[in-house]
């Protein structure tokens, strides 16, 4: 075998985990909602939807995007170690 089957093998062992999926789209769920609540689109809502609930929406977003990134470099780095079989 030569390096190109080995890297192509390797990339068919790939899988994207399922945590970072479901983290990925809570995040960007998150972000989308902080993003409307600073722009002041979701104060009719609820009060603490004002622009300071906005911020912490953004920040807990970024961090959930960021959380589901963890299980994805685990993944890629185990793809790349791991030969395939």
């Amino acid at each position: 075998m030569n390096n190109a089957e080995i890297s192509e093998m390797r990339a068919l062992r790939f899988r994207l985990p399922l945590s970072a999926i479901i983290l990925g789209a809570l995040g960007l769920i998150v972000l989308a909602g902080g993003f409307l609540a600073l722009a002041g689109q979701l104060k009719h809502l609820h009060p603490l939807l004002n622009r300071d609930g906005g911020l912490a929406l953004v920040v807990s977003g970024i961090a959930l995007v960021l959380s589901g990134s963890f299980p994805l470099a685990i993944a890629f780095l185990a793809a790349q170690r791991c030969p395939a079989d």
